[in-house]
């Protein structure tokens, strides 16, 4: 059996995102950002709730840019 000259590349898999309805829910950031960080640590996502939040409330200056850094991290569809 012959063996391959060159060692394969795995691409690791990106982390699956969880889906978070936020339609009809209380429109406040806040509340938007604890739901979505509660549907990625059900899924043991801790490390990127976290980061998520970090995101949103230190690297944001308005409500859209809040929203489209929560829809990295979950699936609003």
């Amino acid at each position: 059996m012959e063996r391959d000259s060159q060692p394969r590349m795995v691409k690791p898999e990106s982390p699956k995102k969880p889906k978070c309805k936020l339609v009809g829910k209380d429109g406040n950031v806040f509340n938007l950002t604890a739901i979505a960080a509660k549907a990625l640590k059900k899924i043991g996502q801790h490390k990127a709730a976290k980061e998520m939040a970090t995101r949103v409330f230190h690297r944001t200056r308005s409500y859209d840019e809040a929203l489209c850094i929560i829809m990295e991290y979950v699936d609003t569809s």
